[in-house]
C-alpha cells in the first residue's frame, strides 16, 4: 500500500491554502446570497399598491339609510369586518373632511359619495354606549332592538378609524402603503380608474373620484409579504422579541367576564379584541373590567368580529353568559360561511407564538388562521405579549428602509 508523504512545511502550506480557499468561497457564497436577497428586497420595494389588488373582489358597501342590523348581515354575508357607507352626493361631509365619490366613467357625473367607514368596533361601541346594557331582562332586549334599528350613518366615527376615510392610489409604492398601515390604519379604498388629476402621493388621499373602488387591508399587505418571503429571509428570521412584543401591560378579560361586560371592555379601550385569561385570584369587580393579563394562563380570545356569528335575537339571549362561552357558541354558529365549516372545530384553537419565534412564523399563522393578532406566550402558556398586523408591517418596513441605507 502506497502512502503519500508531504514534508511538514508543504503539508501546512497546502492546508493553509485550502483554508483560505474555503473561507473565500464562503465569503463569495455569502455575498451572492446577500446580493440575491437585496435584489429580492429591491423587487419588493419596487412593488405598487396595484400589485396587491390582484383577484380582489368588488367593493362591499351599505347605503347610509341601512340599519345596523342590516349592516351586520352585510358583514356576515361578505365575510368582511368593515364597510364604507354610501350617500347621495352633495348632502354630507365625508369623515375627516374627505370627498371620495363614485362617478360615471363616461360623463364624470357623481353618482354617490362615500361618507365614512363602519367597522364591527363601531357597532360594538354603539351597543355598549351610555352604559345602557347595565339593566336586565326585557329592558336590555328592547333597548338592543332599538339600537340595532338606527341608521348606520348615525354611528360613523364611534371608533378612531371611523373618524377618517382614506384612499390609496394604485401607483403608490408598497413601502409608502406600509407606512400608512404601520400607523394604525387598517384599510383604505383603492380607485380602479381614478378621474382625479394628481401626482402619486406618498400617503393616503382624502379627495378621489373614480367609477369604482376596491378595498385594501392590512391582511392583504401581509399576504403580499408572505408571497415574497424568499426575498425577505434575513428580516423574517428575526425573533418576536425583536419586535418588543413582550409587554408589561396587556388588556385582558377573565373567564368569568360576561358578554355584556366584555363588550363594554372593548368599547372602553377601543380594542378590536382582548385575550381571555384565568384569574381565580381577582375580586368580583375585576371580572367586569379590564385586568392586566400578563403572566396569566391564556384560554381564549374575544373579538368584536365574534358578534357577526349570531343574530340580534340570539345576541339578546346570550348577553348574560360569559364571553368565553359565547366564543365557543359562536364557533358552531351556522352564520359562519361554508368555507369555515371544516375549520369550526379548530376555531377555538389559540393562535400563539413564543418570544423566540421568527417573524415568518407569526406571518404564516396570521394569514393561514386569518387573525389580526398573535398572542405571545411562554412554555407554560402564560400570556407575555401580543403581535399585531400593525407591528409586523412596521418592523418589516423599517428593516427594508435600513437595508436601503446600508447599500
Amino acid at each position: 500500500m502506497l502512502t503519500l508523504y508531504f514534508p511538514t512545511s508543504t503539508h501546512l502550506s497546502i492546508t493553509k491554502r485550502l483554508l483560505v480557499s474555503c473561507n473565500e468561497q464562503r465569503k463569495e457564497i455569502g455575498k451572492m446570497q446577500g446580493i440575491k436577497e437585496v435584489k429580492g428586497s429591491m423587487r419588493l420595494k419596487e412593488g405598487k399598491v396595484r400589485d396587491m389588488m390582484v383577484d380582489k373582489k368588488r367593493l362591499v358597501e351599505v347605503p347610509y339609510t341601512a340599519s345596523l342590523a342590516h349592516t351586520m348581515n352585510t358583514l356576515v354575508a361578505n365575510k368582511v369586518v368593515a364597510v364604507p357607507v354610501a350617500a347621495p352626493p352633495g348632502q354630507w361631509i365625508g369623515a375627516g373632511g374627505s370627498m371620495i365619490v363614485e362617478s360615471d366613467k363616461q360623463t364624470g357625473a357623481v353618482r354617490k359619495h362615500y361618507i365614512g367607514m363602519v367597522t364591527m368596533l363601531d357597532i360594538v361601541a354603539h351597543i355598549a354606549g351610555d352604559d345602557h346594557l347595565s339593566g336586565g331582562g326585557d329592558d336590555v332586549s328592547k333597548d338592543l332592538d332599538q339600537r340595532m334599528s338606527v341608521p348606520v350613518s348615525s354611528i360613523i366615527g364611534h371608533s378612531f378609524e371611523g373618524l377618517s376615510l382614506w384612499t390609496l392610489n394604485p401607483n403608490t409604492s408598497v413601502l409608502d402603503c406600509m407606512e400608512v398601515f404601520s400607523k394604525g390604519v387598517h384599510r383604505a379604498m383603492v380607485p380602479v380608474d381614478s378621474q382625479v388629476d394628481q401626482n402619486v402621493s406618498a400617503g393616503v388621499e382624502l379627495v378621489e373620484s373614480a367609477s369604482s373602488y376596491q378595498m385594501l387591508t392590512q391582511m392583504d399587505v401581509l399576504r403580499f409579504l408572505k408571497h415574497h418571503a424568499a426575498e425577505l429571509q434575513s428580516i423574517l428570521a428575526r425573533s418576536v422579541k425583536d419586535l418588543g412584543a413582550d409587554t408589561e401591560q396587556i388588556y385582558a378579560i377573565t373567564d368569568r367576564t360576561t358578554l355584556v361586560d366584555a363588550i363594554k371592555c372593548l368599547k372602553a379601550a377601543m380594542l378590536n379584541a382582548v385575550p381571555i385569561v384565568r384569574a381565580p385570584d381577582v375580586g368580583e369587580d375585576d371580572h367586569r373590567q379590564h385586568i392586566n393579563g400578563r403572566c396569566r394562563k391564556l384560554i381564549g380570545t374575544f373579538s368584536a368580529t365574534d358578534l357577526r356569528g349570531c343574530h340580534v335575537a340570539t345576541l339578546k339571549s346570550w348577553l348574560g353568559i360569559s364571553a368565553l362561552a359565547f366564543t365557543e357558541e359562536v364557533a358552531s354558529s351556522p352564520l359562519w360561511n361554508a368555507s369555515d365549516t371544516e375549520n369550526r372545530g379548530r376555531r377555538r384553537e389559540l393562535v400563539t407564538c413564543s418570544a423566540e419565534s421568527p417573524l415568518s412564523e407569526v406571518i404564516d399563522k396570521a394569514v393561514t388562521k386569518h387573525v389580526h393578532r398573535v398572542w405571545v406566550v411562554d412554555q407554560e402558556g402564560l400570556l407575555m405579549g401580543v403581535v399585531s398586523l400593525t407591528d409586523v408591517i412596521r418592523v418589516i418596513r423599517q428593516c427594508l428602509l435600513s437595508d436601503s441605507d446600508d447599500m
